[in-house]
């Protein structure tokens, strides 16, 4: 065999073999290897077929991973319209009973006819797309558009695992697969706060945000949302004898491997499709996406046929609605409310309304930038909406209600710059969407967090105090700041002997675990004090740059940025931070409770092999800890940064690595394994770090 038929042979069997586990991933939801072994046949995968171009395929799986931005969104006209299908805003009982009584007249049956077999499936709230698939490979992928001629969106959907880019088993030569593409709650909360924590804009509910997802012009973009799909119905089809039913198609579309709702099922009549309507109704904001009705089909396909179309909607179908999840409400005024890490955020007073199930009297509004952008206004009609256990939020205003010309809202100017918990000084980073407390250590709203930060393992390291713990201290009054913890008068052997679950000997193992605390570095204690964007690498260069904390407390802007990797933006973090009195008053009294070895300022280790080099960690090492590959890479000279850019030298990846891995792969940087990271650690072993050179055991 030929070093090529090897290759075609292996690449094959890793195709098959990834996409077995994706779709056992995706799909089923039960994961059939570990993440690690995942990620090295993905690389085995890769790595053929950049040395065998020859051996590169539309179906494969590392096409996944995003291609290159497009300038525009191709047109693409339908070989059979996406229609839409008519919907009844009955929300009772009633809603089936005359959409029963519709396809019966149109099938001319009597009275006495045995009752029509419907199927009954959820309306899903995202996009729809239809998916052609030649020869069983997905050629081509397409937003719905006006119904005649939607986008091509093929790179974007690729990047959708539970998308099969080969369908299973023997599928005819041309299907096309009509669905939903949609984004689960849970995936959408952590989009926003993401998007929120890197001062980019949130998205206003998950349908946006899937639509925005995917009709990006950079699929690479898409490839990192949360994006999700469901499989409802056919487009065109050549080559394939057709099951006779609707339900029957959908289970045929599950064995080809395409994901299909578990919620649906064949109803008997009106009272069969009334009964799954009120099952999914007290199923629905238990399900982890969202839905706004049911979809009733006839599910015999000669029917559906005899019944045809009026109105370009199929008389054989029909959506029933839930009663409204968005509804219109009086904007009365807008609260703020401070978070446990300082963020300010705007909360709308509204006149009571009732929505999605309950009576909303509060709803967010995210940040100064969203309601601009939403051009929301204390006197405003508004939109608000609520879906399941999501916080109701005020998706925008309704100017053409307003009845007078009504001022814009400042967060800034409305609480005058000062925290209302607290009363420091509130500030808004230039590139920000987020405005927030500066007093840190000293504010009730992030006491709780503080404390925890500052007693974590990597700050000052007070064993045993959990959050648990600081509750209980923190709303019995005990303690306001960290400073608190090392006051005798406040925390002692009785208090916390009388706190719940914790008995003498806990007591005493705490008390002993905080004064252990007091003995620290000066890097440990600058990290703890919670200052934003200031994390382990940036506390041990500032530790390092000035060697007493004196320094660090009187140093100017100028001072800050002669530090290794500090910029105007963690610069004005920290003068944000140190020039709130209340954070100086609490510092102050963390000198007199502690101690660590303070010495003149020293410059930087030079020496090493990684002298100079950036170094980021993902994943579990075999046998080093997080702080242990740590300290070798900083004894040889290198630095441990969070994330990947093109600044990075080197990724030592473990198990269960995620998004570094794969960002670092798409940009060529070296990526090492523990073993890999030993011998580079060698003199004997140096290695060269031009290009992109996988080390996992070799």
């Amino acid at each position: 065999m030929t070093a090529i038929e090897g290759a075609r042979a292996r690449v094959a069997a890793l195709r098959a073999e990834l996409e077995r586990h994706d779709h056992a991933y995706y799909v089923l939801d039960a994961p059939t290897v570990p993440d690690a072994e995942y990620d090295r046949l993905f690389q085995e995968l890769q790595a053929l077929e950049t040395a065998y171009p020859e051996l590169q395929s539309p179906d494969s799986p590392t096409l996944r991973v995003g291609g290159r931005p497009s300038s525009e969104l191709a047109a693409v006209p339908h070989a059979l319209p996406m229609l839409s299908i008519h919907t009844e805003t009955d929300t009772t009982d009633q809603g089936a009973a005359s959409f029963d009584g519709r396809v019966r007249r149109a099938l001319g049956l009597s009275e006495s006819a045995p009752p029509v077999v419907y199927a009954a499936e959820l309306k899903f709230d995202g996009l729809a797309i239809n998916l052609r698939y030649e020869q069983g490979v997905l050629v081509q992928a397409a937003t719905r558009g006006d119904g005649s001629t939607g986008e091509d969106v093929t790179p974007n959907v690729r990047t959708l695992r539970r998308i099969p880019l080969r369908l299973r088993g023997a599928p005819p030569p041309v299907l096309e697969v009509r669905g939903e593409i949609y984004m689960r709650r849970d995936d959408f909360q952590r989009l926003n706060a993401s998007q929120a924590a890197a001062g980019q804009k949130v998205f206003v509910n998950p349908r946006n945000a899937a639509a925005g997802s995917l009709r990006q012009l950079d699929p690479a973009i898409t490839a990192k949302r949360p994006l999700s799909f469901f499989a409802y119905g056919l487009g065109e089809v050549k080559g394939w004898a057709m099951p006779p039913s609707h339900s029957e198609v959908l289970d045929a579309l599950a064995a080809f491997g395409l994901p299909v709702c578990e919620h649906r099922c064949r109803a008997d009549g009106p009272e069969g499709l009334a009964r799954f309507h009120r099952d999914m109704a007290a199923l629905r904001e238990a399900l982890p996406f969202d839905i706004d009705g049911v979809v009733y089909k006839v599910d015999r396909l000669d029917l559906q046929q005899a019944l045809g179309f009026v109105s370009r909607e199929p008389r054989w179908a029909v959506a029933h609605k839930y009663p409204a999840q968005e509804v219109a409400t009086r904007l009365l005024g807008i609260d703020v409310q401070v978070g446990r890490t300082g963020a300010v955020t705007p909360v709308a007073r509204l006149e009571p309304v009732f929505v999605g199930g309950v009576t909303v009297t509060n709803a967010t509004l995210h940040n100064q930038g969203e309601i601009d952008r939403k051009d929301v206004r204390v006197g405003d009609w508004v939109v608000v909406r609520r879906a399941g256990d999501v916080i109701p939020e005020v998706v925008g205003s309704i100017a053409e209600r307003r009845e007078s010309e009504l001022p814009r809202y400042d967060l800034l100017e409305a609480i005058k710059h000062v925290c209302p918990e607290c009363g420091s000084h509130v500030v808004r980073g230039e590139d920000e969407a987020v405005a927030r407390c500066t007093g840190g250590l000293y504010c009730p709203a992030q006491c709780k967090q503080a404390l925890l930060h500052f007693a974590g393992r990597r700050a000052v390291d007070v064993d045993g105090l959990g959050e648990q713990i600081v509750n209980q201290l923190v709303s019995a009054g005990i303690v306001r700041t960290p400073a608190d913890l090392y006051d005798r008068d406040r925390v002692n052997q009785e208090v916390l002997a009388g706190l719940e679950r914790m008995g003498e000997k806990s007591a005493a193992n705490l008390l002993a675990a905080i004064d252990t605390s007091r003995d620290t570095s000066l890097a440990r204690f600058i990290f703890g004090l919670g200052i934003r964007n200031v994390g382990e690498t940036t506390a041990k260069d500032l530790a390092r740059h000035f060697g007493k904390l004196g320094h660090f407390l009187e140093a100017d802007e100028a001072a800050l940025l002669e530090v290794s990797d500090v910029g105007p933006v963690v610069a004005h973090c920290i003068l944000d931070f140190l020039a709130e009195p209340h954070n100086r008053e609490v510092i102050a009294a963390l000198q007199r409770a502690m101690r660590w070895q303070e010495t003149e300022p020293a410059a930087r280790p030079e020496a090493g092999a990684l002298s100079g080099k950036k170094v980021v960690l993902t994943g579990s090492l075999p046998s080093l800890s997080r702080d242990e590959a740590t300290a070798l890479i900083e004894a040889a000279g290198g630095k441990v940064v969070g994330s990947v850019s093109k600044k990075t030298d080197y990724v030592v990846a473990g198990s269960d690595a995620g998004s570094k891995l794969e960002k670092a792969q798409q940009l060529g940087i070296t990526i090492l394994d523990e073993d890999g990271l030993r011998r580079l650690l060698s003199p004997a072993d140096a290695l060269a770090s031009d290009g992109q050179r996988l080390l996992f055991g070799a």
